[in-house]
């Protein structure tokens, strides 16, 4: 095929293309607060998270984030992110459990999180709320699951949340209006290359 028919065709099918892509975007006329569940035992669940955080900055909205189970206070999102006007940022939790080994800590832990998490799920002011590794509070029994969806469900109208964490709970992605699932293909870790800054932390 010479170059100025495959032109052609390409033209064609972009035209073709382009018809089914204006309908779509014409037939979504709702707007409304969005609940976003990524999920899955890949790597990037938080870092996408935390990209809609500076996504939601941009557009100058008002962001809650809430970071259950890590501990860690020197990673690079909240030393940027959390020091950015418009964000409140909460880092609740006190390790891996693995590393406490105490399931009472780890539920009264999980409490003090969620309460923090609840007064911005009520709060309309909070545009954006993420809710980091909340998936693990389920899973574990930390905290009751029909509280913590009916608190989602609930929510104001315009409110975005976003709740990370590998092995989502069929509720969860039920409930959720969006659910993005990360697969682990290869890590570094597995190779033996520590927490990187900056990839990592």
């Amino acid at each position: 095929m010479n170059e100025p028919d495959r032109n052609t065709r390409h033209a064609a099918r972009m035209a073709r293309k382009k018809t089914v892509v204006d309908a779509a975007i014409a037939a979504a006329t709702d707007e409304r607060g969005l609940l976003l569940v990524i999920t899955g035992n890949g790597k990037g669940k938080s870092t996408s998270a935390f990209g809609m955080v500076a996504r939601a900055l941009g557009h100058g909205m008002k962001v809650g984030v809430v970071q259950f189970i890590k501990g860690r206070t020197d990673t690079g999102e909240e030393a940027f992110l959390g020091r950015q006007p418009g964000v409140e940022w909460h880092v609740t939790g006190d390790g891996f459990t693995w590393d406490t080994q105490n399931r009472a800590q780890d539920i009264a832990t999980a409490e003090r999180g969620w309460a923090i998490a609840a007064r911005m799920l009520a709060d309309p002011a909070y545009q954006l709320v993420v809710l980091d590794e909340l998936t693990y509070l389920l899973s574990y029994g930390y905290l009751d699951s029909d509280t913590v969806l009916d608190a989602l469900a609930n929510r104001p109208a315009m409110q975005h949340v976003v709740v990370t964490g590998r092995g989502a709970s069929e509720a969860l992605i039920e409930l959720a209006d969006t659910v993005s699932i990360i697969a682990d293909e290869k890590h570094a870790f597995r190779a033996g290359v520590k927490a990187q800054p900056g990839v990592d932390l």
